[in-house]
């Protein structure tokens, strides 16, 4: 994507500069960020951002379909601008959140055949290579 700007005004959001900003944060750290994350990586950058500013981005971009929240863990929401059909891995040593491809074609059952199926997310939990190596 070269014109951030110019995406969020194709999906309906008005570009201000926090909500650029927060959305190329969104593509370039694929860590899944939380509010306080981004909120401490762009508040050098802009110092009149708020916590309630990058909450309610958001949540802009979450109703619009360009951002997705995802909760892995009761206490813990995590935001994605990957929007295509993928699945999470945690691991539970160093807490990493990893995307993954995921084929859902053939892995959802009879029972939901005449269902509407509005979202899809797997989670799936354990320790990456890279703790495990160090283990």
């Amino acid at each position: 994507m070269n014109n951030v700007g110019d995406f969020l005004k194709t999906n309906g959001i008005k570009p201000s500069y926090q909500r650029i900003k927060i959305y190329e944060y969104l593509m370039q750290n694929k860590e899944h960020p939380t509010v306080d994350s981004i909120y401490n990586a762009l508040n050098g950058q802009i110092p009149t951002l708020s916590k309630t500013t990058v909450y309610n981005t958001l949540k802009i971009f979450i109703d619009k379909g360009i951002a997705m929240a995802i909760t892995i863990d009761d206490n813990e929401v995590r935001y994605d601008a990957w929007m295509d059909i993928h699945g999470h891995f945690k691991c539970t040593h160093c807490q990493q959140v990893t995307d993954f491809s995921v084929d859902f074609d053939g892995i959802v059952g009879e029972e939901l055949l005449d269902f509407d199926v509005l979202e899809r997310q797997l989670f799936l939990y354990g320790v990456c290579k890279k703790c495990k190596e160090e283990s």
